[in-house]
């Protein structure tokens, strides 16, 4: 009779700062779901003692949506695991010990078959491209057949290097190359069809797909955001929930803005039928402008916001212009730098509050 498949997968939710060192001994099927509760950014070790025969495991360390941090990870210590053949792990922070520690741990899963990772790395001096993954994934686990996958990776001071800003490596693998600032470029190269649900750090050049289980994206660029982007971004990302927008320069650098008068209504509307959550706190107040205005995007279901206030006053007319009303209508949570009164207009232009 055919054993049954055991599997292990460990939550790390980070909802505190305080530095633990997280041992796990003898993980039977029984425990199917762990949750780790209290431990810093950096976690110290990660003990795993697994039984011989469990063939899955999954790792996923989360954290608030608010929140850009970097993530440190101590040590992995496994003892051998030659019935593993399915391995997940997802790390939604920045980590910079990819190659010590991350990369050395997946090169001692030889009989793995399938695998999935989500990684943001920081301080490499290269981008991991598809030479890369044929290297030290596919030289490492012949018997791997499914390979799905989120990396990107972030370099510094790359002002004299070229890249193309996308590829299609494969019929099934796509490279973003994107510069976020003067001194900084991202890469990312991930799976397709896109699996996860979060998306980061892509910018005005993206694949013609559609990410149909992203909920969550950053975009983050050098180059202005056009109201066109905006629209592609709406199709493409259907069930978005929580956006975030980088970028400080204005739609009106290169004449990128496809409209900006309040009465022309001719021009196709970016729609966001399920976005909840807007972060424009970096962002310039052309993108205020952008989203509020709904003669230009449709946010039926907006309920937090996150805005400088000068930005939010001057978009919105000192709380009194209508174009921008409706989108403001039901906003329950509201983030900024405000003045300690509020006008009359003011909670008439947010009546959720």
């Amino acid at each position: 009779m055919q054993s049954s498949v055991k599997v292990i997968v460990l939550k790390l939710t980070i909802v505190q700062q305080q530095q633990q060192k997280i041992i796990i001994w003898e993980l039977t099927p029984s425990m199917a779901s762990i949750f780790l509760f209290s431990f810093d950014l950096r976690i110290g070790d990660l003990v795993i003692n697994c039984s011989r025969s469990v063939s899955s495991f999954a790792i996923q360390i989360s954290l608030d949506h608010k929140k850009r941090l970097n993530f440190r990870i101590g040590n992995f210590f496994w003892n051998d695991l030659p019935n593993l053949k399915c391995f997940s792990l997802k790390c939604y922070h920045s980590i910079d010990q990819y190659d010590d520690k991350i990369l050395l741990l997946l090169h001692r899963m030889s009989c793995l078959e399938k695998l999935t990772l989500y990684l943001r790395i920081n301080n490499r001096n290269t981008f991991i491209d598809d030479a890369h993954l044929q290297n030290e994934f596919f030289l490492y686990m012949p018997r791997l057949h499914s390979f799905t996958f989120y990396i990107c990776t972030y370099i510094n001071n790359v002002n004299s290097i070229h890249y193309l800003p996308y590829e299609n490596i494969r019929q099934h693998v796509a490279k973003i190359v994107n510069y976020i600032n003067t001194h900084k470029v991202v890469c990312s190269i991930f799976s397709l069809p896109f699996a996860f649900d979060r998306l980061e750090a892509i910018g005005n050049i993206f694949p013609k797909t559609v990410f149909k289980y992203v909920t969550y994206l950053l975009v983050e660029d050098i180059v202005p955001f056009n109201h066109e982007f905006f629209i592609r971004v709406g199709r493409a990302f259907p069930l978005l929930n929580i956006f975030r927008v980088i970028n400080e320069e204005s739609q009106s650098c290169c004449n990128l803005n496809t409209f900006s008068s309040d009465n022309n209504r001719s021009n196709p509307i970016a729609e966001y039928p399920h976005l909840t959550v807007l972060d424009l706190r970096n962002a310039h107040f052309d993108y205020v402008e952008q989203f509020l205005n709904e003669t230009k995007t449709y946010l039926p279901c907006l309920t937090e916001l996150t805005v400088f206030y000068t930005n939010l006053r001057i978009a919105t007319k000192n709380f009194t212009r209508e174009e921008t009303r409706r989108n403001c209508a039901k906003v329950k949570q509201l983030f900024m730098v405000i003045p300690l009164v509020h006008s009359k207009d003011f909670y008439l232009y947010f009546p959720s509050l």
